[in-house]
């Protein structure tokens, strides 16, 4: 699936890709992971941003699966096993304003897992989440601010697993 998204000034091309082969690591600009405990997706109340699933950027010296481990438990207070799950490509070829001086590549990658739980742990909101939830999946566009129909078809491929 394609979908064009505005960012800033700036149109964007966005694909889903499903499928467990991993692109380059320097062209990893996040890693992000639907969370299931019973059936029930794990969202996160992010500082500035509301609701979200856990996710973030791999830190130095960090692999993609143990950044999606960090990311959710930093933000969720979980642990669980993971299934790679595919990849949004992110293109910015047709970008007019797209600078060669961006912290991004020209295109990149946004890698999507699926989390099963082991183990829901304190809530503490340590980092930049003030809350979680666990929430029926099919209801995610009720909190969910800036849903669209690419994480539909990720969140659809991600229950099938």
């Amino acid at each position: 699936m394609i979908k064009y998204v505005k960012w800033e000034d700036s149109l964007v091309k966005l694909t889903w890709s499903a499928g467990n082969d991993l692109p380059p690591r320097d062209l990893i600009t996040s890693v992000h992971g639907f969370c299931f405990q019973d059936n029930k997706l794990l969202l996160v109340k992010l500082d500035n941003r509301g609701w979200d699933f856990p996710g973030g950027h791999i830190e130095e010296g960090e692999s993609p699966e143990q950044c999606i481990h960090r990311e959710a438990y930093e933000e969720g207070y979980v642990t669980g096993t993971i299934t790679l799950l595919g990849k949004i490509i992110v293109d910015h070829s047709e970008n007019v304003n797209w600078d060669p001086s961006s912290p991004y590549p020209k295109v990149g990658y946004q890698l999507f897992y699926r989390m099963d739980i082991d183990q829901i742990h304190h809530f503490k909101a340590n980092y930049e989440s003030s809350e979680r939830i666990f929430i029926n999946p099919n209801k995610v566009e009720e909190y969910y601010t800036h849903w669209n129909e690419l994480y539909d078809e990720i969140l659809d491929y991600a229950l099938k697993k």
